[in-house]
């Protein structure tokens, strides 16, 4: 597919989760959906790793489509904060060096939540989360989907609210780089760095704007104004705010296959969105 001037639909994802993080799809399976999906654009975005990239790449080129190297970093607030990257090399050391830390931060506070879920009388181990992960990130919906194998609870959304979203029973804070640093690593990985999901900041109007502001400073690129489960005039508010601080609008789904229900790959927008060469796409 070429870009065709004129505002026409396409269907693009900017927000991927595959197995390498929490997502239940590999990165060839997510190429082949999009393909099925009629995607033009697909961009790989898991949790502290890059080690999907590859395979992403090579599995996207042989559908014919379009696949974009990502990431999605979790930033210091005491709100929901992420940042994503796309267009990252990977390899870049320093932010490889600065994943191996959070993963293993990740690592410590998985020990913590399920000595406090053994505590609350749920016997489950870490070694059984990383079995259900099998690769190098572990994160909450591993545990969550261990609790529903275990028959603790019903559904992964019930073992969050009882047990592992914030301020639940078996809660516990992890160790989170500052915004400005997910920036930093982005843009010294080549890449160009995008507020994720900015509603799930829950702000204020002026909160967020002084957050993107700040966020700009630091060197941001873009807003994640078109969210799979944002409203209409969310959506409107959030390409405003685009506009307003000269940053670009982005589209998401955050896709995590089965571990995430309800959400399905692919969003319609205009394809004149985005500057498709600053995105290698020509």
């Amino acid at each position: 597919m070429t870009i065709r001037k004129g505002a026409e639909m396409m269907m693009i994802d900017m927000h991927v989760h595959s197995s390498y993080s929490d997502g239940t799809c590999t990165p060839a399976q997510i190429a082949l959906l999009s393909r099925r999906h009629g995607l033009f654009l697909v961009a790989l975005t898991d949790h502290d790793t890059t080690s999907g990239l590859l395979p992403f790449s090579k599995a996207c080129a042989d559908e014919g489509i379009h696949g974009l190297c990502g990431i999605e970093l979790s930033a210091e607030a005491p709100y929901t904060l992420h940042i994503l990257g796309y267009r990252i090399a990977p390899g870049s050391p320093r932010l490889e060096e600065r994943l191996d830390y959070i993963r293993r931060c990740r690592g410590a506070r998985n020990l913590k939540i399920c000595e406090k879920l053994r505590r609350l009388g749920v016997d489950v181990t870490v070694e059984e989360a990383e079995e259900i992960s099998g690769r190098e990130v572990v994160a909450r919906p591993h545990i969550a989907r261990l609790l529903v194998d275990r028959g603790y609870v019903s559904t992964v959304g019930e073992a969050f609210t009882k047990y592992l979203a914030r301020g639940a029973a078996a809660y516990v804070s992890r160790e989170r780089l500052s915004a400005e640093e997910c920036i930093s690593l982005i843009n010294g990985a080549g890449g160009l760095a995008v507020l994720a999901h900015p509603y799930q900041t829950c702000l204020d109007d002026e909160g967020l704007r002084a957050l993107i502001k700040r966020l700009k400073d630091a060197g941001l690129w873009g807003i994640e104004a078109i969210y799979g489960s944002n409203s209409p005039d969310v959506t409107y508010g959030h390409l405003k705010l685009a506009k307003k601080f000269g940053l670009f609008a982005t589209a998401g789904s955050d896709f995590h296959g089965g571990n995430k229900a309800g959400v399905e790959l692919g969003v319609p927008v205009s394809d004149d969105l985005l500057p498709w060469a600053r995105l290698g796409i020509r």
